[in-house]
């Protein structure tokens, strides 16, 4: 609901702070008493287009504010939170719009920037106006088919959930048919990788072992002949080792006769156990450092082999092994691919009928529900001085690619003004302030089907007065029953059904022209509805004839 708004310097407006409540508020205002800008500075709150012109002369800037309070789940809210905006719980909803006088504008939505697109959005969650030139709201048939929905009370779910097993369905198809497809075009070369990777055998870890193993043998084969010399001159009976041996022995049977002798045996016995242990270790080198001149040529035939197929396949050589899984997986996938995609066919068939029974339902409950909202709105016209007109709501089937999760209709609004004349939307019919009885006729038949939680209705009784002026206040006072309304009105009858009266007025100090909004008691209420009935000379007669349309009302 809109609670406040605020001006500053919009036009002929210095300041302004008005307060609104439930139910039915009227504005009314001579001529040219600036109700128009009113509704253009809330226009302006509400995503507007900017004008600098709005700016009153001699201002750097015009500010309008508005508050809404807002249930706790309401579009609008939702609106917030995708656009990554704070809202607390339970505190109004304010925004505010600012325009330079030289063209620049700032939005702000609870004190936070946001983008002109952003405010046109919230207002049309929070606010519908409705006016001659109005081409939104009703008259947008993008919006027809959901308030044939809410009307009929229509559950669209069933067909929302087979639309979406529809659309996977249907997704998973083309991507294996597209799979398939390009796993044909590489069948043949798949299936050369397959047997070319199956007959390498490549492991993990193996490419390293294998040059390991070669730079182990190439060492081999450079150090053989010193190997072979150093083993000569260690082993063997006239070796390093045989002779140090016998040294020891002979060293034994005297190294009782001196200590040094004693201390030299002992030295001798350590270097053999050091000269033994050398000989060990070489012995153990020239085993692993020898040299097969075919077991090269082996391992350096393998080693060229995995090498050259992980540059063929771009992968490293320890990847090989993984490739091999992978490319076996993919042909094995192919030679089963055709029935992977029957099998999806099979689903997307299944899915479609799902789907179609559910559009059909949808259709005919569709229907069923136009034919009771063509008669309601019918019932409208009458009073509302529209009795040669003529409703009806159009359900067409659209094309398959038009096909979502709302089923396949088309749903609009027509009318046709005249009997003979043809139907047509209504934006292309009706006009001035029988365009604004038509959209009343329909906002009444459709009041339960819900929209936005504050309407506006400006100048809805222009040229009607009497019977279909008292028609349409009566109207508005049902439709306010659902729904906040604010009524711009020329009407008394209109006027008097207000729960709060507002009036426009227009002063004149020197050169300055101001406008200005009063909330009339019962007092000045009752004056000005006489003076709307009688016009600049108040009668008492308009007076006693605005006391019995307040009392009526």
């Amino acid at each position: 609901m809109l609670t406040a708004l605020s001006i500053r310097d919009v036009v002929l407006i210095e300041t302004l702070d008005l307060e609104f409540g439930p139910g039915l508020g009227v504005l009314t205002g001579e001529t040219g008493a600036g109700k128009s800008i009113l509704l253009d500075a809330l226009g302006l709150a509400l995503g507007a287009r900017a004008d600098s012109g709005l700016v009153r002369e001699g201002q750097a800037q015009a500010v309008v504010s508005v508050s809404f309070d807002l249930p706790a789940v309401h579009p609008a809210l939702a609106l917030l939170r995708e656009n990554g905006l704070d809202s607390e719980p339970g505190e109004p909803l304010v925004i505010r719009r600012i325009v330079k006088a030289d063209g620049g504008s700032r939005a702000l939505v609870n004190d936070q920037s946001a983008s002109v697109a952003l405010l046109r959005e919230l207002g049309a969650s929070l606010v519908e106006i409705h006016g001659q030139h109005d081409d939104r709201g009703l008259l947008n048939p993008r919006g027809h088919r959901a308030l044939l929905d809410a009307y009929g009370r229509i559950d669209s779910a069933p067909a929302a959930t087979a639309w979406r097993r529809l659309r996977e369905s249907s997704s998973e198809l083309l991507a294996a048919r597209i799979d398939q497809e390009a796993a044909e075009r590489d069948r043949e070369w798949l299936e050369h990788a397959v047997a070319e990777l199956t007959a390498l055998a490549p492991e993990p870890g193996e490419e390293e072992a294998l040059a390991q193993l070669r730079a182990s043998m190439q060492t081999g084969e450079r150090l053989a002949s010193e190997l072979a010399t150093i083993g000569d001159q260690l082993e063997g009976s006239d070796g390093a080792l045989a002779l140090l041996r016998q040294a020891a022995r002979r060293l034994d049977r005297i190294a009782s006769e001196h200590e040094r002798l004693a201390e030299a045996l002992a030295a001798i016995d350590r270097a053999v156990i050091e000269a033994a242990e050398a000989e060990d270790k070489l012995s153990r080198a020239i085993e692993e450092l020898s040299f097969d001149p075919r077991r090269l040529e082996e391992a350096e035939a393998r080693l060229f082999e995995i090498r050259a197929a992980a540059r063929k396949h771009k992968v490293a050589p320890d990847d090989l092994a993984g490739l091999a899984e992978e490319l076996a997986g993919r042909l094995q996938a192919l030679q089963a691919g055709g029935g992977r995609v029957a099998e999806l066919e099979r689903a997307v068939r299944a899915a479609r009928g799902e789907y179609e029974a559910a559009a059909r339902a949808l259709s005919k409950a569709r229907a069923a529900a136009a034919k009771r909202l063509d008669a309601a709105v019918a019932a409208e016209l009458k009073p509302l001085k529209l009795d040669a007109a003529r409703f009806r709501t159009v359900a067409t089937p659209l094309a398959e690619p038009q096909w979502s999760q709302a089923g396949w209709d088309r749903v609009e609004f027509e009318i046709s003004t005249n009997p003979g004349t043809p139907y047509a939307p209504l934006i292309r019919i009706a006009s001035g302030g029988e365009l604004s009885r038509f959209i009343l006729a329909l906002k009444v038949a459709l009041a339960e089907a819900g929209g936005a939680t504050t309407m506006i209705f400006d100048e809805i009784d222009r040229g009607v007065g009497g019977a279909v002026a008292s028609a349409i206040g009566e109207r508005l006072h049902r439709l306010a029953e659902q729904a906040q309304l604010l009524v711009v009105t020329h009407s008394p009858q209109v006027a008097a059904r207000g729960a709060r009266h507002l009036l426009i007025e227009k002063s004149h100090e020197g050169l300055v022209t101001r406008t200005s909004v009063q909330s009339l008691d019962e007092t000045r209420r009752r004056e000005e509805i006489a003076r709307m009935l009688s016009g600049a000379q108040v009668t008492d007669e308009a007076r006693a004839q605005a006391t019995r349309l307040l009392e009526a009302a």
